[in-house]
Order: structure tokens, then sequence, then C-alpha cells
């Protein structure tokens, strides 16, 4: 006999059958028609030469032939089954290993409080490091195998080597001091304008999204600083007529610490920031990348109002 010549996906069929007693729910278990069913079921008599399951007034009824096999059946089943778990990396979480996450402070400050006890839940061995994105894709790192995954809001025009996934999408507002006297009655355009304004700028660069939407209305802006971080920032707000254009979960996190802040809606119209995570070709169906992309995913979706 040559095992050559014989279809060991027949065994999983002949336990499912044995399991169920019915071709139909063999068939759902197994995500087959009944069609298909039928045809493999004929090649699984014909491999034993014996019709194994007959028909019976509530579905099938095993031969004796069949409950001979059923035993050394399951067992190589079972065998099959730890075989493939061990060659699929079933274990990976146990593995001692290191992810590399680009992202920003405030991402970091945002998802890392809920991610991080999950990973030292389930994947003990495992290291996180993280790095600043400073404003741009880290295409080399991530083709080179330096970074694993990249989240922010701002990676456009990605090659086709890479996939990416939406985490989150949010607005912007304003962020101010409750005294601020410029504020007095309320915040407009020109409030706005008369104040002095802070903006975080991860490449140096102070022409961001709100001078852009100004400069098309024709107006400016004075920003006295640029700062690398979006955390430091909301920091230097307190007492002053400084104003701060942020993502609103940094605003609401802001304010939640210190009472002395206060949040307006902006007086112009930006696009919302969609935070995405990127990821390369050749990590997409690495067990332990995935995984840790779908941690990712899973504490994203439950930020009340999520940040970039």
């Amino acid at each position: 006999m040559n095992i050559a010549n014989k279809d060991l996906n027949l065994l999983h069929l002949f336990q499912v059958l044995y399991e169920e007693r019915s071709a139909s729910r063999a068939a759902q278990r197994l995500a087959l028609s009944q069609p298909a069913l039928s045809h493999k079921l004929n090649k699984l008599r014909h491999q034993f030469d014996d019709p194994l399951f007959v028909r019976a007034p509530r579905g099938l009824t095993p031969t004796p032939r069949a409950h001979e096999l059923a035993p050394q059946v399951q067992q190589l089943v079972e065998q099959l089954q730890a075989f493939y778990r061990r060659c699929d990396g079933e274990d990976f979480l146990s593995r001692p290993a290191q992810l590399h996450l680009y992202s920003t402070d405030y991402l970091e400050q945002t998802l890392l409080p809920s991610l991080l006890p999950i990973l030292r839940s389930q994947a003990p061995n495992l290291t996180l490091i993280t790095h600043n994105t400073r404003g741009e894709l880290p295409r080399e790192a991530l083709e080179k195998g330096t970074c694993d995954l990249a989240i922010a809001g701002f990676y456009n025009d990605l090659p086709d080597t890479f996939h990416q996934q939406r985490l989150l999408s949010e607005d912007f507002v304003v962020l101010a001091a409750q005294d601020n006297p410029q504020l007095a009655n309320g915040m407009d355009l020109r409030a706005f304008l008369a104040c002095q304004h802070l903006l975080t700028t991860l490449t140096g660069d102070l022409d961001g999204r709100v001078d852009r939407a100004l400069r098309a209305l024709g107006k400016t802006r004075r920003v006295v600083a640029g700062l690398s971080s979006f955390i430091a920032p909301t920091r230097l707000v307190r007492g002053t007529d400084l104003l701060l254009t942020c993502l609103r979960s940094l605003a609401e996190e802001a304010v939640a610490r210190d009472p002395a802040l206060v949040i307006h809606a902006l007086p112009l119209d930006l696009p919302r920031v969609e935070v995405m995570q990127i990821w390369h070709e050749r990590t997409h169906v690495d067990p332990l990348r995935r995984w840790f992309r779908q941690q990712v995913w899973s504490v994203a979706t439950q930020v009340t109002a999520p940040t970039g």
C-alpha cells in the first residue's frame, strides 16, 4: 500500500461524520456543499472498501468497519493536528521576541496603558520597543525588518508592498486656558487669530494644517513655538493666552488632568485625521506580528476619542 495514493484529508472527513452521524451537519461543519460531501464520502468508501456510513431513519449510522477504524482515525487526526499546530507556530506567544513599533508619544500614551498588560499576560517573553516616527513613514525600517509596525495619522502614498488598517478617526479642537482674556466672548476666527499659538512639528516645519487652511482664507497666525511632542504643548497653555490646536482626545486628556484648561471648537474646517497602522508584506502572515496588530486594533477601537 502506497501512502502517496491516499488522501489524508479523508480521515478528517471520517472523524466528523463519525461524530455528527449526519451528512448535513458534517457538511456545515466542514464548510462543504452536499454534493462535495457526497463526492468525498464516495472516495472515503472506496479507500476503505466499505460503505462506512449508511443512511438511517435519523441521519447516518456507522458500519462495523467504521466502528473498528474510529479510535485509530481519531488518534491519527489528533496527531496530525498537533503536528500542524507545531508547524504553524501556535506557541509563538511563549517564545522570546522583540517587536519594534514606530509611532508618536501621544499614541504611546493612548494605547500602551491597555496594550502593555495584554502583552505581558499573553506573551510574557515579548519585549516591545517603541520609536518616534518623526513625522515620516519609516519605509526603510519596515522593509529591512527593523520596524514591525508603524502607527500615525499622516502616512500617505504607501508602496504596493505595504498593508494598512484604519484604527481611529478624530477631529481637531482648540485647547486654551479658562482665563484666556482673548476668549472672554467665546471662540471665533477673530479671537483665534488674536491669540498666539503652539503647534506640534515632528519635522521642524511650522507650516501645518491650520496654517494652510488659514492661508486659503488670506489669514495667518502667530506661532511662538513648535515642539517635537504632542503631549508637552498641552502643559504650556495654562495661565497664558496661548492656543493649541490639537486632536480631541489629546485635549480631553489635558482637561481631565488640569481643570484650568478648556476645549473650544476650531473656527476652521479641517479634515479629520485617520490613524492607520502600517506594515510590510514580509510580516503580513507572521503569527506573532499578526496577533500584535490584532491587539493594537482591539485596544484602539476601545478608545472613545482616538488620536494620531
